[in-house]
């Protein structure tokens, strides 16, 4: 590997480091994110608190092996089983799992945590309490039969009212891994009477379960908690387990541990399971001369360049509520792209369009990314067909078309606009006996269209590979659409390349099912369209690569 020797400004030595052609000295700071294990949700009672979120910088020495500790969720279960989460570690940085859920008598009070428990059936009290600086309280219960919200990082739990359980607090959004994830929310509360079950926080909390419903368990590695239960065969949401992410500057990868990635200027240690941050010798994360970008920036083309090739794929579209998938963000890559030595040149990454939900039914269209003067256009949003679910729409077009909805008005796929970027969204069923949509266009292939004669969903279109980062990678899957209204139907897949599955709608979706639905961040994959039951997956983020010359 080419080493710099002799004097050297800081301006070449900046240069050497972002072309991966400076091993320079290890890393003395760290910048770290720490997140435990969420707490369960109650029986007959509140949602659970998020775990406890740390972040921060970090002296480190090269020479040091750091443990790292993931914390697991608390189990949920039917009545009484309610468990606090579990403390995430990295190092001497401990954070505390989330309090679990309030329950029914004296023995199943609301757990204080990181976040703490929302107020169960045994009103006296109050919610679990948070640790300051890295959690929040839950919230109250009604005395009406009806629960409250655990705690997340970011806000208290939700109360309940007389007609709704709390809503769980929401979480706090980071960018440590390159693309912005929202971690540590808290579980909503359960209900035992007629009403409106308790939401999940912003960042992947359980809902709160209905009468003898399951609730949902809050999402894998965000430290969310899981969503109350309710009534003697009530399941409560297990918590979600927790996170710990280290990152520091350059492209050399001075430890081992982790699932390791480079982003924005930075190699990054992401850890999901128990393991050990340890020194080794520097190696190259991406390869020589390649910057790869998941969120805005500038990129300064260092001495002795004078081209790049570019990979720019923008933000997938949102698949449509009771409709169709989502459509790829558009895809654009070439060699040949001239450029000048200490020019600055803008980098733009789109984020993914929000899923249609009932109070707007079509799915939103995902945001363009661009590289200096190239720009890819964002996937269309699948289309909705509900006129109660204003507005009813087809798929729209974009750098890939959303999947059409149904029905004679709304079936047809949105095209692929501006051409050359991506393809057609497929079209969905023309009449409406079973309700099925389109899948979203991809970069490699358009939307697969209903097939005729069945309930089952259509799949999003397969995304292009690129290896400019090093390891073939697809970006720029279609969404599936859902599922008709047989409960037999089998809803559409995403298409390679991020694109997010399907849902078919119903009673008793979990929050980790929800999650498949979403577009893949960093790929520009469409989000899968819903039927009848939750919210349409939102699209994925884009991404930016170049490599110069």
């Amino acid at each position: 590997m080419a080493q710099y020797s002799g004097m050297w400004t800081l301006g070449q030595v900046s240069q050497a480091v972002k072309a991966g052609l400076w091993t320079g000295t290890p890393p003395t700071v760290i910048e770290y994110l720490v997140v435990a294990g969420g707490g369960s949700g109650g029986g007959n009672g509140g949602g659970g608190g998020a775990g406890g979120l740390l972040t921060g910088f970090t002296g480190i020495t090269a020479s040091t092996s750091y443990t790292v500790t993931i914390g697991a969720g608390g189990t949920g279960g039917v009545y009484p089983t309610q468990n606090g989460g579990q403390n995430s570690v990295f190092g001497n940085i401990t954070a505390t799992g989330g309090g679990r859920g309030g329950g029914d008598d004296a023995s199943h009070l609301p757990g204080n945590g990181g976040s703490g428990g929302g107020q169960g059936y045994y009103t006296t009290g109050a919610g679990g309490s948070g640790i300051s600086g890295q959690g929040n309280a839950g919230g109250l219960d009604n005395t009406n039969q009806i629960w409250g919200g655990g705690g997340g990082a970011g806000t208290v739990g939700l109360n309940a009212t007389a007609s709704s359980g709390g809503n769980g607090g929401s979480g706090v959004s980071s960018s440590i891994t390159g693309a912005v994830v929202t971690y540590a929310s808290g579980g909503g509360g359960s209900i035992n009477v007629g009403g409106i079950v308790g939401l999940g926080g912003l960042g992947g909390g359980g809902a709160g379960g209905a009468y003898q419903q399951v609730a949902g368990s809050g999402l894998a590695n965000t430290g969310a908690g899981g969503g109350g239960a309710s009534g003697g065969s009530g399941t409560s949401g297990t918590g979600g387990s927790g996170i710990v992410v280290v990152r520091y500057l350059g492209n050399q990868q001075w430890f081992s541990g982790g699932t390791v990635s480079a982003a924005n200027g930075y190699v990054i240690h992401k850890f999901t399971t128990s393991d050990t941050l340890a020194p080794q010798s520097p190696t190259q994360v991406l390869p020589a001369n390649t910057a790869l970008f998941l969120s805005s920036g500038v990129w300064t083309a260092p001495t002795g360049a004078t081209q790049v090739q570019y990979l720019v794929v923008a933000g997938g579209g949102g698949g449509g509520f009771y409709g169709g998938g989502g459509g790829a963000g558009g895809f654009r890559t070439a060699t040949g792209f001239s450029v000048t030595a200490g020019t600055q040149y803008a980098i733009t990454v789109g984020a993914g369009g929000v899923g249609g939900k009932p109070s707007y039914g079509l799915g939103n269209n995902g945001q363009s990314s661009a590289f200096s003067s190239i720009t890819s256009a964002g996937g269309g949003g699948g289309g909705n067909v509900l006129t109660g679910y204003t507005p009813a729409g087809t798929g729209q077009s974009g750098g890939s078309g959303g999947g059409g909805a149904f029905g004679a008005s709304y079936y047809t796929g949105g095209t692929a606009s501006p051409s050359g970027q991506g393809n057609a969204g497929g079209n969905g069923e023309v009449a409406s006996v079973y309700g099925t949509g389109g899948g979203g266009g991809g970069a490699g292939a358009a939307g697969a269209t209903w097939s005729s004669g069945t309930p089952n969903g259509s799949n999003g279109g397969v995304g292009t590979a690129s290896s400019l980062s090093g390891t073939s990678t697809y970006y720029a899957g279609g969404g599936g659409s859902g599922s008709g209204n047989a409960g037999n139907a089998v809803s559409g897949t995403g298409g390679a390349g991020g694109g997010g599955n399907g849902w078919g709608g119903g009673a008793g979706v979990t929050f980790s099912e929800l999650a498949v639905m979403n577009g893949t961040s960093g790929t520009g994959g469409g989000g899968g369209g819903s039927g009848t039951g939750p919210n349409a997956g939102n699209g994925g983020s884009g991404i930016v690569i170049i490599k110069w010359s």
